[in-house]
Order: structure tokens, then sequence, then C-alpha cells
């Protein structure tokens, strides 16, 4: 719609002051024609915009003036409030205080029915990034890695390595990423991209050496193969058949659910037993013994055949240690 490419053209010389009339067309994928006629409705509406020619011309806003954003649609609007509404997001970054008054000036310039449809959303979006039965994790540094990240500047960690200790590592701060309530940082450590979990950041200090980027770096993109790489490299699943005590079966189901593979649930199995039979299919062999020798008497697995004797030298290691 020409009342959106309007608006962009508006913001876009808010931002750059200054550009040519073929890098606006190019920006907002139209013909230089089009971006010139805009111009002079931009103009004749009030707008203090105006074209200059020559080398050094282009389409300039003059300083000082800003765009009232009342041409956002309802669904712009809620979907902006909608984004507010994650405010653990901001909080962790350290923008809460920003994303709030942000909100608040934007709201100012909306329409009032736009400003109902909008807080009546954000009001009813409750976002909880927690995972079931699991303490939030400590992001504290997250705020300066955040700040690293955006003056692309190297930064000297102290980080526990799950596998390695604590360690001290010189990166190169490439993005932040959150998956499920966790923030990893994607940066590289003498020109290897690597995932750090910032929960397990104990220390962060900015260097005054600039950050080694890739040219046309894509922080998603890296942020997929490290992911690719580390689940391809997990131990092997196990599709698990137990039968569980009647009264326990609820509460085997929430607890090993987010242990499970990606899209799985317990799934009822018909048995000629007075025990309800389950079947499950942990991501890890690990975690299917972990959780299930919790149970202790009140699940039995019967499939596979593996995993139960590996259970049984489980248990009898246990009652050796705690007899």
């Amino acid at each position: 719609m020409r009342a959106d490419r309007l608006l962009q053209i508006i913001l876009l010389l808010q931002r750059h002051a200054r550009l040519s009339a073929r890098e606006l067309a190019e920006r907002l994928e139209v013909s230089t024609r089009t971006v010139l006629r805009d111009m002079e409705a931009l103009s004749a509406a009030g707008v203090p915009v105006y074209s200059e020619r020559g080398r050094n011309g282009g389409c300039v806003l003059l300083p000082g003036y800003r765009a009232d954003v009342s041409g956002l649609t309802p669904r712009e609007a809620q979907a902006l409030f909608a984004w507010s509404g994650r405010a653990a997001l901001s909080e962790e970054l350290g923008l809460r205080d920003a994303l709030q008054s942000a909100m608040g000036k934007l709201s100012s310039t909306l329409p009032l029915a736009l400003q109902d449809d909008a807080d009546a959303l954000s009001g009813a979006i409750v976002v909880d990034r927690r995972r079931w039965f699991a303490e939030a994790e400590d992001h504290g540094a997250l705020p300066v890695l955040r700040q690293a990240v955006v003056a692309q500047r190297r930064v000297r960690l102290r980080y526990a390595s799950a596998s390695a200790g604590l360690q001290r590592r010189t990166v190169d701060p490439w993005g932040l990423v959150e998956q499920a309530g966790r923030w990893y940082l994607v940066a590289a450590h003498r020109g290897t991209a690597r995932m750090y979990r910032v929960s397990r950041v104990e220390q962060v200090d900015v260097l005054e050496a600039a950050a080694v980027r890739p040219d046309r770096l894509d922080v998603r993109a890296e942020w997929d193969r490290l992911r690719s790489g580390l689940e391809q490299n997990m131990p092997v699943g196990v599709d698990v058949l137990i039968r569980v005590r009647p009264e326990r079966v609820e509460l085997v189901r929430r607890i090993a659910t987010p242990m499970l593979a990606k899209g799985s649930v317990a799934r009822d199995v018909p048995a000629d037993d007075e025990w309800p039979h389950l079947r499950l299919h942990f991501r890890v062999q690990e975690a299917a013994c972990g959780v299930l020798l919790g149970f202790a008497g009140d699940v039995e697995v019967l499939e596979p055949v593996d995993l139960r004797s590996r259970m049984l030298r489980l248990a009898e290691a246990a009652v050796a240690v705690y007899s």
C-alpha cells in the first residue's frame, strides 16, 4: 500500500538523513520514478522532505522531524504489544526499562481504538519460559555480553564447562540465542565457532580489541549449524516399555515427558495387567535410567532387555553404597 511506503520513506530518511532516489527505490523495490512521486506527495502533505540534485544530492528529511506511527494496522499494533509481554527477555538482556519507555512512546501515538486492542492482547498473553521441575537459570552475564555483541568487542570469559571444568577463554562474540528459556552466546574461539551457555559464564570482561567477525555473518545460520552438530553427536535414544503402579501413572508422565524425544509423548499400551503399561521414547538412555530408577518399585521396565540389565546393575551399585 502507498501509505505504508510513504511511512517507510520517512523512517528510512530519519535513520540515514540522506539517500539517493535509486537507493530508496532498491530498498522499497519500486522504480526511481515512483520514489520521486512519493517525495512530491510527502512534501505536499507537509512533511519536510526535499530532493537535491548533483553528485552529492539525494532525498533529504529536515533534522528533528519524527514520523507519527498512527498508520500502524491493528494487527501490527497487536504484534508489537504482544512482544512487550515477553518482559523476561528484555529484563535478562538489561533492556526492560528501555522497552517500557519505547512502548509508552509508541502507545502515545496510536489511535485509542488501536491502544485498547493492543492493551487487551498484551494483558492476555503470558509467556512462561521456565522448564517444568527446573529452577530458573542465572543469566547475570547477559547484559554485558549484549553490550559486547553490539559494540563488536572481544571478551574474556571465565567459563564453567560441563565437560572440562572451569576455563578462561578469550572469544569473539557474534550473537546471542534464546532457546527454550536458556541463553547461549555464539562466539569464535581461535577462529572456530562455538556455543557457550550463558548461565555457565562466571565472569566476563569486555576488551578494547575489536571482535573478528566474518563478512556477511549470519548468526542464525551459525546457530543452526552448531545445534545440528550437537544433536548428531548426542547418545542414541531408547524406546522403553514400562508397567506403572496405577496411582503413579500421571506423575510418571509429568516427570518423564521433558526427557522424551522431540514430539514424543507417553503412550498407553493395552495389557492384561492390573498395572497400566506405557511406551516412552527417551532422548538418551542415561535419562531413561535416571528417571525410571527414581520411582523404585512403582515402575518396572519390560523392554528392552539390555536396559533392564543396566538398571539392575545400577540398582545393585546403589544398594552397595547405601547399605
